[in-house]
Protein backbone atom coordinates (compact mmCIF):
# COMPACT_ATOMS: atom_id res chain seq x y z
CA UNK A 1 0.00 0.00 0.00
CA UNK A 2 3.10 2.62 0.48
CA UNK A 3 4.12 2.55 -3.09
CA UNK A 4 0.45 3.52 -4.50
CA UNK A 5 1.67 5.93 -7.67
CA UNK A 6 4.44 5.93 -9.56
CA UNK A 7 3.81 7.68 -12.08
CA UNK A 8 5.65 10.85 -10.88
CA UNK A 9 8.69 9.03 -10.56
CA UNK A 10 11.49 7.93 -12.01
CA UNK A 11 14.60 5.65 -11.72
CA UNK A 12 18.19 7.60 -11.08
CA UNK A 13 20.94 8.12 -8.45
CA UNK A 14 20.40 9.74 -5.31
CA UNK A 15 23.57 12.24 -5.84
CA UNK A 16 20.50 13.97 -8.54
CA UNK A 17 18.83 15.04 -5.76
CA UNK A 18 21.60 15.54 -3.32
CA UNK A 19 22.94 18.48 -5.35
CA UNK A 20 20.06 19.85 -4.76
CA UNK A 21 19.16 21.68 -1.29
CA UNK A 22 17.19 24.52 -2.93
CA UNK A 23 13.72 26.75 -2.50
CA UNK A 24 11.60 24.64 -4.59
CA UNK A 25 12.65 21.19 -2.79
CA UNK A 26 12.10 22.50 0.57
CA UNK A 27 8.95 24.26 -0.13
CA UNK A 28 7.70 21.26 -2.20
CA UNK A 29 8.82 18.67 1.17
CA UNK A 30 7.18 21.12 3.72
CA UNK A 31 3.94 20.88 1.68
CA UNK A 32 4.34 17.08 2.07
CA UNK A 33 4.86 16.87 5.66
CA UNK A 34 2.10 19.57 6.16
CA UNK A 35 -0.29 17.81 4.80
CA UNK A 36 0.85 14.46 6.11
CA UNK A 37 0.82 16.45 9.70
CA UNK A 38 -2.56 17.74 9.00
CA UNK A 39 -3.81 13.74 8.24
CA UNK A 40 -2.44 12.92 11.48
CA UNK A 41 -3.97 15.20 13.33
CA UNK A 42 -7.06 14.75 11.65
CA UNK A 43 -6.87 10.58 12.31
CA UNK A 44 -6.25 10.88 15.97
CA UNK A 45 -9.07 12.52 16.50
CA UNK A 46 -11.31 10.35 14.38
CA UNK A 47 -9.74 7.72 16.51
CA UNK A 48 -10.38 8.81 19.52
CA UNK A 49 -14.17 9.67 18.31
CA UNK A 50 -14.84 6.39 16.75
CA UNK A 51 -13.92 4.31 20.03
CA UNK A 52 -15.98 6.56 22.28
CA UNK A 53 -19.32 8.49 21.16
CA UNK A 54 -19.57 6.27 18.31
CA UNK A 55 -18.23 2.97 19.01
CA UNK A 56 -21.06 1.39 18.71
CA UNK A 57 -21.94 2.50 15.30
CA UNK A 58 -19.26 0.35 14.25
CA UNK A 59 -18.48 -2.40 16.40
CA UNK A 60 -20.66 -5.09 18.04
CA UNK A 61 -19.48 -6.14 21.56
CA UNK A 62 -19.95 -8.74 24.23
CA UNK A 63 -19.50 -6.98 27.41
CA UNK A 64 -16.30 -4.95 26.86
CA UNK A 65 -14.70 -7.30 23.95
CA UNK A 66 -15.43 -6.05 19.97
CA UNK A 67 -16.71 -9.49 18.42
CA UNK A 68 -17.59 -8.00 15.28
CA UNK A 69 -18.21 -5.53 12.79
CA UNK A 70 -21.29 -3.77 11.94
CA UNK A 71 -22.45 -2.90 8.59
CA UNK A 72 -21.14 0.68 8.58
CA UNK A 73 -17.69 -0.56 10.58
CA UNK A 74 -17.93 -3.61 7.69
CA UNK A 75 -18.04 -0.49 4.93
CA UNK A 76 -15.52 1.45 6.83
CA UNK A 77 -13.05 -1.17 6.78
CA UNK A 78 -13.47 -2.61 3.21
CA UNK A 79 -13.65 1.30 1.84
CA UNK A 80 -10.04 2.50 2.24
CA UNK A 81 -8.61 -0.25 -0.48
CA UNK A 82 -12.00 0.47 -2.53
CA UNK A 83 -11.11 4.13 -2.84
CA UNK A 84 -7.66 3.62 -3.85
CA UNK A 85 -8.48 0.67 -6.46
CA UNK A 86 -11.01 3.22 -7.94
CA UNK A 87 -8.61 6.47 -7.74
CA UNK A 88 -6.07 3.45 -10.08
CA UNK A 89 -8.62 2.73 -12.42
CA UNK A 90 -10.43 6.02 -12.61
CA UNK A 91 -8.31 9.12 -11.87
CA UNK A 92 -5.41 8.86 -15.13
CA UNK A 93 -5.28 12.59 -15.31
CA UNK A 94 -5.44 13.75 -11.82
CA UNK A 95 -5.90 17.47 -10.63
CA UNK A 96 -4.35 19.10 -7.64
CA UNK A 97 -7.98 18.89 -6.21
CA UNK A 98 -9.20 15.67 -7.19
CA UNK A 99 -5.72 14.53 -5.36
CA UNK A 100 -6.25 16.08 -2.59
CA UNK A 101 -9.88 14.98 -2.25
CA UNK A 102 -8.12 11.35 -2.80
CA UNK A 103 -5.79 11.90 -0.21
CA UNK A 104 -8.51 13.48 2.67
CA UNK A 105 -10.76 10.94 1.82
CA UNK A 106 -8.27 7.81 2.71
CA UNK A 107 -7.28 9.46 5.86
CA UNK A 108 -10.33 10.30 6.92
CA UNK A 109 -11.24 6.29 6.11
CA UNK A 110 -8.41 4.87 7.78
CA UNK A 111 -8.26 7.60 10.79
CA UNK A 112 -11.83 5.97 11.23
CA UNK A 113 -10.39 2.32 11.53
CA UNK A 114 -8.00 3.08 13.83
CA UNK A 115 -10.30 3.75 16.65
CA UNK A 116 -10.54 -0.36 16.88
CA UNK A 117 -6.91 -0.12 19.04
CA UNK A 118 -7.81 2.50 21.03
CA UNK A 119 -10.87 0.39 21.94
CA UNK A 120 -8.62 -2.87 22.25
CA UNK A 121 -5.30 -1.79 23.73
CA UNK A 122 -6.82 1.69 25.68
CA UNK A 123 -6.48 5.13 24.96
CA UNK A 124 -2.95 5.67 27.01
CA UNK A 125 -1.53 2.82 25.05
CA UNK A 126 -2.47 3.49 21.94
CA UNK A 127 -2.20 7.19 22.11
CA UNK A 128 1.40 6.51 23.32
CA UNK A 129 2.26 4.19 20.52
CA UNK A 130 0.92 6.47 17.74
CA UNK A 131 2.46 9.29 19.16
CA UNK A 132 5.84 7.36 18.65
CA UNK A 133 4.95 5.83 15.37
CA UNK A 134 4.82 9.77 14.18
CA UNK A 135 8.00 10.69 15.85
CA UNK A 136 9.56 7.62 14.00
CA UNK A 137 8.38 8.43 10.90
CA UNK A 138 9.49 11.85 11.39
CA UNK A 139 13.08 10.92 12.17
CA UNK A 140 13.11 8.02 9.30
CA UNK A 141 12.01 10.46 6.46
CA UNK A 142 14.35 12.87 7.95
CA UNK A 143 17.31 10.30 6.76
CA UNK A 144 15.82 9.62 3.70
CA UNK A 145 15.36 13.18 2.99
CA UNK A 146 19.15 14.15 4.10
CA UNK A 147 21.08 10.77 2.66
CA UNK A 148 23.62 11.03 0.60
CA UNK A 149 23.49 7.27 -0.10
CA UNK A 150 21.20 5.92 -3.32
CA UNK A 151 18.67 3.73 -1.43
CA UNK A 152 17.29 1.95 -4.62
CA UNK A 153 18.09 -1.29 -3.90
CA UNK A 154 17.20 -0.93 -0.21
CA UNK A 155 13.70 0.56 -1.35
CA UNK A 156 13.36 -2.92 -3.87
CA UNK A 157 14.26 -5.25 -0.89
CA UNK A 158 12.14 -3.88 1.19
CA UNK A 159 9.24 -4.13 -1.59
CA UNK A 160 9.99 -8.22 -1.88
CA UNK A 161 10.04 -8.65 2.03
CA UNK A 162 6.44 -6.65 1.91
CA UNK A 163 5.40 -9.49 -0.32
CA UNK A 164 7.04 -12.03 2.02
CA UNK A 165 5.15 -10.43 4.91
CA UNK A 166 1.66 -10.50 3.30
CA UNK A 167 1.83 -13.84 2.28
CA UNK A 168 3.22 -14.96 5.87
CA UNK A 169 0.01 -13.12 7.37
CA UNK A 170 -2.38 -15.09 5.26
CA UNK A 171 -0.62 -18.13 5.94
CA UNK A 172 -1.30 -17.22 9.32
CA UNK A 173 -5.02 -16.55 9.66
CA UNK A 174 -5.22 -20.26 9.36
CA UNK A 175 -2.68 -21.59 11.66
CA UNK A 176 -3.27 -18.96 14.30
CA UNK A 177 0.76 -19.04 15.47
CA UNK A 178 1.74 -16.30 18.21
CA UNK A 179 5.16 -16.95 16.91
CA UNK A 180 4.82 -16.33 13.38
CA UNK A 181 2.50 -13.27 14.48
CA UNK A 182 5.42 -11.74 16.60
CA UNK A 183 8.49 -12.42 13.87
CA UNK A 184 5.30 -10.88 11.11
CA UNK A 185 5.33 -8.03 13.23
CA UNK A 186 9.11 -7.15 13.88
CA UNK A 187 9.50 -7.68 10.06
CA UNK A 188 6.84 -5.63 8.98
CA UNK A 189 8.26 -2.53 11.59
CA UNK A 190 12.05 -3.06 10.00
CA UNK A 191 10.43 -3.01 6.66
CA UNK A 192 8.17 -0.45 7.06
CA UNK A 193 10.88 1.72 8.49
CA UNK A 194 13.37 0.95 5.56
CA UNK A 195 10.50 2.21 2.78
CA UNK A 196 9.92 5.51 4.94
CA UNK A 197 13.23 6.63 3.66
CA UNK A 198 13.07 5.61 0.64
CA UNK A 199 9.73 7.03 -0.10
CA UNK A 200 10.81 10.10 1.28
CA UNK A 201 13.65 10.15 -1.42
CA UNK A 202 11.80 9.01 -4.11
CA UNK A 203 9.75 12.30 -3.51
CA UNK A 204 12.64 14.43 -4.18
CA UNK A 205 13.54 12.47 -7.47
CA UNK A 206 9.67 13.41 -7.88
CA UNK A 207 10.06 16.69 -7.41
CA UNK A 208 13.39 17.20 -9.56
CA UNK A 209 11.38 14.94 -12.42
CA UNK A 210 8.42 17.43 -12.78
CA UNK A 211 10.69 20.09 -13.86
CA UNK A 212 8.58 23.05 -12.03
CA UNK A 213 4.94 21.54 -13.39
CA UNK A 214 2.96 23.26 -10.97
CA UNK A 215 0.07 21.06 -11.52
CA UNK A 216 2.13 17.81 -11.18
CA UNK A 217 3.64 19.17 -8.05
CA UNK A 218 0.32 19.64 -6.73
CA UNK A 219 -0.66 15.94 -7.65
CA UNK A 220 2.53 15.17 -6.40
CA UNK A 221 2.36 16.79 -2.86
CA UNK A 222 -1.00 15.18 -2.03
CA UNK A 223 0.18 11.39 -3.39
CA UNK A 224 3.61 11.50 -1.44
CA UNK A 225 1.77 12.82 2.23
CA UNK A 226 -0.46 9.80 0.95
CA UNK A 227 2.48 7.47 0.40
CA UNK A 228 4.06 8.47 3.75
CA UNK A 229 0.54 8.10 5.85
CA UNK A 230 0.43 4.66 4.38
CA UNK A 231 3.57 3.87 5.67
CA UNK A 232 2.74 5.31 9.10
CA UNK A 233 -0.56 3.41 8.99
CA UNK A 234 1.28 -0.03 8.57
CA UNK A 235 3.99 1.17 11.15
CA UNK A 236 1.38 2.05 14.29
CA UNK A 237 -0.40 -1.06 13.44
CA UNK A 238 2.86 -3.87 13.52
CA UNK A 239 3.81 -1.74 16.73
CA UNK A 240 0.64 -2.05 18.76
CA UNK A 241 0.69 -5.79 17.68
CA UNK A 242 3.74 -6.00 19.61
CA UNK A 243 3.22 -3.59 22.15
CA UNK A 244 -0.79 -2.67 22.44
CA UNK A 245 -1.74 -4.85 24.64
CA UNK A 246 -4.95 -6.93 25.60
CA UNK A 247 -8.47 -6.59 24.65
CA UNK A 248 -10.60 -3.76 26.60
CA UNK A 249 -12.77 -1.18 26.00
Amino acid sequence: MSDFDRRFTRAGAAAVADTSVDAGLRAFMLGVYQKLALGLLLSGALAYLFSNQLAPLVYTFSGDRIVGLTGLGLGLRLAPLGVLFGAMFFMRNPTPQSAAMLYWTIVSLLGAGLSVWFITAGLGSAATVFLITAAALGGLSLYGYTTKRDLTAMGSFMVMGLFGIIIASLVNMFLHSEMMQFIVSILGVLIFSGLTAWDTQRLKMTYYSLGGNQAGLGVATSYGALTLYLDFINLFQFLMALFGGGNRR
